[in-house]
Order: C-alpha cells, then structure tokens, then sequence
C-alpha cells in the first residue's frame, strides 16, 4: 500500500472519531433539550384570526334579529376557563354592537375620521344587554360589561328586537381573564324600516351618518 493512502486513511479515521467524541459530549451537556432537532410540536403557533361570517359588511335586511358567526384560526375557545387566568392562544369573544347615530354634526364626523379617539363619537347605542344578546348579555351583566360588549364561548351570538338603523359590530378575541387582545374583526349592515317608516331628515346644521357607516 502506498503511504500516501494510509495517511489519508489514517486521517478520515481521526475525524470521524473526532466528530464521535464531539456528538457524545454535545448529548451528554445537552440535558435541556436547546440543541435537539425542532419537530411540529415545537413549531411557534400562528397568529390568531377571527373572520365575519354573517352579517357580511354591508348587508341589508328586513329581520330585526341578526345571527352573528365567526370563524377563528390560530385562537381556541375555553368555556371551562372563562374568567381564569390567561393561556397563550385562547380565550373566549367579545361581541360589541352598535347603533349609528342617524344624524351627527359634521365637524364630530370629521374628528371620528380622522381620530381613533373621535370615532368614539359615533358609537351610539349599545345592544349588549339581556334584552337584545339574550344568555350572552346575561353573562355580561353578571361579570359587568353589559353596555359595553357581550362575551361568548361558542363562535357565535344572536341578537333579537334591533330598531330600524345602521349597526357596527366589533368583535374581538379575549384572553380568558376578559382582557381583550389585538386581534379584532368590524362589520356594519343595516336594518331597513318598514316602507313609510323612513328615518326623520336631519335637523339643520347635521348629516345623515348613515352614509358614513362603513368607514367605522
């Protein structure tokens, strides 16, 4: 054998054993588990989404009773630990409905346009209490937040006995504490009135908002 073939061989011997020695030593100090293959268990969950599924943004119905669902990705539901502390990518929803005013002065319009803080002003009347969101707007009276938005565990919320006007709906997913999160979708659709039963015209001075009712 010639003797530069036995030094080659000699020296794939030693690396190999070499990288032996360093594997062994990396499995022997590795007893958190930092440096071990990631899996699918290990993969970072998505970002939470919640998607209006009815009523689509823009409808127009006759009912005075809107069937609210959602769909959510990335975000699961906890009914048995609503109220409890929070846990990382679950919750429950949070369903906040509104009634456009039919009439608002122009330079308010303007400030909810052009500010988060403004738009507030053109909330309106709230639809979350037992009398309108049913079991849910129960639940929110017992925890507090009737007025405010009504909680739900199922995907879902019904609410009934809605005037003639236009709605915005929020709804936004919740830690299960109640603290809401970022992830929040809007819808608006409006409830026609009975043929002759047409809104009143704007007094002098204000707009209909109506028309404004999908920029928030």
């Amino acid at each position: 054998m010639r003797p530069s073939t036995t030094r080659n061989r000699a020296t794939i011997l030693a690396v190999a054993a070499a990288a032996v020695t360093i594997g062994a030593a990396v499995a022997l100090a590795d007893t958190t588990g930092k440096n071990r293959p990631r899996t699918e268990a290990d993969a970072i969950p998505g970002r939470p989404t919640v998607k209006i599924i009815t009523p689509r943004n823009g409808a127009r119905q006759v009912s005075h009773a809107a069937v609210v669902k959602v769909e959510l990705e990335n975000f699961r539901l906890a009914p048995r630990r609503f109220g409890g502390d929070p846990q990382l990518g679950e919750g429950h929803i949070r369903f906040s409905l509104n009634r456009v005013p039919d009439c608002v002065d122009p330079v308010k319009l303007r400030q909810a346009v052009n500010s988060p803080v403004g738009r507030g002003r053109l909330v309106g009347r709230s639809f979350d209490y037992p009398r309108y969101s049913g079991p849910n707007g129960i639940l929110a009276r017992r925890i507090g937040t009737a007025g405010s938005y009504s909680p739900a565990t199922r995907p879902e919320i019904f609410y009934r006995d809605l005037p003639p006007g236009f709605y915005r709906l929020v709804v936004t997913l919740a830690h299960n504490d109640g603290s809401p999160t970022e992830f929040h979708s809007v819808t608006n659709f409006q409830i026609l009135p009975r043929p002759g039963h047409g809104p009143k015209p704007c007094p002098k001075g204000k707009v209909p908002s109506a028309k404004a009712a999908a920029r928030f």
